[in-house]
């Protein structure tokens, strides 16, 4: 897939799906654990800004990773790795991901139905 522009929306997704997550210290952290969810930061390239996210654990050790903020040029079989302060927690390999920024605005302005003009074209008035 080619965008037309490199800051198109298409390149921009918030939610994607790592394999079972490498942990470091603790496998997998106790909160994440006891709460299902939780918070932290997520790079997917190294020398990328950290990015806030919330991780949901799945029953296999896999997770989903749901970014505050959209983030760009994710790729499957890129490496997400995530960090609570300084400390590096791990690592999972991306498998999947969620629609892109771009699909989420198309299924937007369809559920907004069409417009006053276009239902007038549609059924003429009596």
């Amino acid at each position: 897939f080619k965008a037309p522009s490199r800051d198109h929306p298409a390149l921009y997704r918030d939610l994607l799906r790592t394999n079972r997550v490498h942990w470091i210290a603790e496998e997998p952290p106790a909160e994440l654990v006891r709460e299902k969810m939780m918070e932290c930061h997520f790079r997917f390239r190294h020398q990328m800004a950290l990015v806030p996210c919330v991780l949901t654990l799945n029953q296999d050790g896999s997770v989903w990773v749901t970014l505050v903020k959209p983030a760009k040029a994710i790729t499957p079989g890129q490496f997400a790795v995530f960090y609570k302060g300084d400390e590096c927690l791990g690592s999972g390999k991306i498998l999947r991901m969620g629609p892109s920024v771009y699909t989420l605005q198309q299924g937007k302005n369809r559920e907004e139905g069409p417009k006053k003009e276009e239902i007038d074209k549609i059924e003429p008035a009596t």
